[in-house]
């Protein structure tokens, strides 16, 4: 089989798998090694990958990726528990199991144990935040799992260079190992803000969004070889340039190349992500076989490694939690969770990409024991499919069992609608300021459409009948389906070009975008909110009990009008009355001629209140 067709099978097979693995519910990740393992063991289909090629060709872009879509706040607020995960657990992990590795092989040097150690300590990223998100864990479990994820790898590889090269015969004292993290993590840290400061400079002076993302392709690979070239840490470098370019991408790129950036590098590392647990599932047969350890041998070490991975993390996890609120100040500003958050934590330690990139570029025998580098590949293997079976097929049970609550979507559409809000006065004050310039047609439909962006929100919070912007957006869509028709029986016969065509179906497919609902929750906003803002008027009408026997709006009642959306009761005087999105909008009318400021929703199951002064809500 040729290069080529292998790589099209490569592909082939991980899109298949992977949409068989959504039907059924599988982690994709689980279903590709088991499959590539199938595949393996049934047909002589020989994959050689190289650790070059994952830890150059596949971590950065998998990093940069993750990198661009960390919320930077939130991976500020959680640096304490990240950085006790990713450098504090990934060194305990890495002695536990050079130690008892070096007890059960005494022939092996304890350097040599040690680096081992490095190799299966890093969890992957990719596996535990994909099982996270389908589960629907707490933000700030996932913020944690991959703001560990982003730095653990740096950890580890740094690790495993100092400890190989110690078992190589190289000098690699504390002092020495201390050197290399400095230089590592310092080197690291310096190169990726110098190419996030190009790349940056770079994306503003880029308007096409075809040469913007060839340049964001770019950028992961850049910076880790600047990195490499000067031995600091390429890892950190990625995630640095990634976190930085991020966080402000929204300034540095137009909306056309950020939605095409997007886009592409979903589609990368989907594939990437894919392609390298296939990879591990086809190499394992070949693993095997070359495997001339006794049965017995390699049985009783799989289950001691496999069980000191998992045995450490767990040990780790609890302690480091609650250990350190022993501090007065850590204590008052990040309370204690309660068990079941880290427990979780403990038990979601799948083994992925580094670990894979690491086992292949183990050192060859050191010693002259019987046990060569096939059974510390086997070892390292067999870690990766252990913990991703184990952990990846029962963490979605123990997040049930220990009734870990997700995230109240209410608190993030509250939130959302609360800043939609002020963002739609901004806009109308700046309508107002353009408008002896615009037609007055033209500020009409402006105006039109703030309302109904500012509206949306808002609506969501009900569950009530059809509400008006998802009325809009049902019938737009059809409109939308019959527009789209008539452009391609033009095409088609000939009326209009193919460019005509793609240019008209392109501003609909955006318009669509627009109007389809969300699939997913906010994946990126903070995973700690600040504090709530509040007014003098919040803090003098108290939300009250819950309202009972609400008739509807008394003023649309009085009209012999019953077409409100949602109804707000007005704390001062209980009046009740329909919300913005309904055509009366008598809710605000009751602020306008009584002044009265704070109202709270009069929905069933809702308590959340908003003043209309100061646009705030409690």
């Amino acid at each position: 089989m040729t290069a080529y067709a292998e790589v099209v099978l490569l592909v082939a097979i991980v899109v298949v798998v992977s949409a068989l693995a959504r039907r059924i519910g599988v982690l994709a990740p689980i279903a590709l090694v088991l499959v590539g393992l199938a595949i393996s063991l049934a047909v002589p289909w020989q994959v050689q990958i190289s650790e070059t090629f994952v830890l150059v060709g596949v971590l950065p872009p998998l990093l940069y990726v993750a990198a661009l879509q960390m919320s930077v706040p939130a991976f500020r607020f959680n640096l304490r528990p990240i950085l006790l995960l990713a450098v504090g657990l990934v060194a305990f992990t890495m002695l536990a199991v050079g130690l008892v590795l070096h007890l059960l092989l005494p022939a092996l040097p304890l350097s040599l144990c040690f680096a081992f150690g490095a190799v299966v300590a890093p969890p992957d990223a990719v596996a535990a935040t994909a099982v996270a998100r389908r589960i629907g864990l707490p933000r700030r479990v996932v913020t944690i799992l991959e703001g560990e994820s982003l730095l653990n790898d740096a950890t580890a590889l740094v690790l495993f260079r100092v400890t190989a090269a110690a078992a190589a015969g190289a000098a690699a004292g504390p002092w020495h190992i201390a050197g290399e993290f400095v230089r590592a993590a310092g080197g690291g840290v310096l190169v990726g803000l110098a190419g996030a400061l190009v790349a940056g400079l770079l994306h503003r002076r880029t308007t096409d969004p075809l040469l913007a993302n060839a340049l964001s392709l770019l950028t992961p690979f850049a910076v880790a070889l600047a990195a490499e070239a000067i031995h600091a840490s390429a890892v950190v470098a990625v995630v640095v340039t990634g976190l930085y370019l991020g966080h402000r991408l929204v300034t540095l790129q137009p909306a056309a190349s950020r939605l095409q950036t997007q886009a592409f590098w979903s589609l990368a590392s989907f594939l990437l992500e894919g392609a390298v647990f296939l990879l591990v599932g086809l190499q394992l047969a070949d693993v095997v076989r070359n495997l001339d350890t006794p049965t017995g041998t390699v049985v009783a070490l799989t289950a001691a490694v496999v069980g000191t991975v998992i045995a450490t993390r767990v040990l780790w996890l609890f302690p480091a939690t609650y250990l350190t609120r022993l501090v007065p100040s850590v204590r008052r500003r990040d309370p204690a969770p309660p068990l079941a958050g880290p427990a979780v934590i403990a038990w979601a330690g799948m083994r992925g990409v580094v670990t894979l990139a690491t086992a292949l570029a183990l050192p060859p025998v050191l010693a002259a024991g019987p046990y060569p580098r096939d059974l510390l590949i086997w070892l390292a293997f067999a870690t990766i499919v252990a913990t991703l079976v184990i952990h990846g097929t029962t963490l979605p049970a123990v997040a049930r069992r220990l009734r870990l609550p997700p995230d109240d979507p209410t608190e993030d559409l509250l939130a959302e609608a609360a800043v939609q809000h002020q963002a739609s006065e901004a806009a109308r004050r700046r309508l107002e300021e353009l408008a002896p310039d615009v037609p007055p047609e033209v500020a009409a439909r402006l105006h039109q459409l703030t309302e109904l962006r500012s509206n949306r929100v808002w609506e969501r919070l009900g569950d009530t009948q059809e509400t008006p912007s998802q009325a809009y957006a049902r019938v737009r869509l059809a409109m939308l389906g019959a527009e789209r028709e008539v452009f391609r029986r033009a095409r088609d016969q000939g009326r209009i070009a193919e460019e005509v065509m793609a240019g008209a179906q392109y501003a609909m497919d955006l318009e669509e975008s627009m109007l389809l609902p969300r699939g997913a929750p906010p994946e990126r906003a903070p995973a700690v909110p600040d504090a709530p803002a509040t007014c003098a008027h919040l803090r003098a009408h108290p939300a009250g009990p819950d309202p009972v026997d609400v008739a509807g709006c008394a003023d649309c009642r009085a009209l012999d009008r019953t077409d409100w959306v949602h109804l707000r009761r007005c704390l001062t005087c209980g009046h009740v009355a329909c919300c913005d999105s309904s055509p009366l909008r008598h809710a605000q009318a009751h602020f306008a001629g009584t002044g009265h400021p704070v109202i709270r929703s009069a929905e069933p199951g809702e308590s959340w209140r908003w003043c209309w002064p100061h646009h705030l809500l409690g």
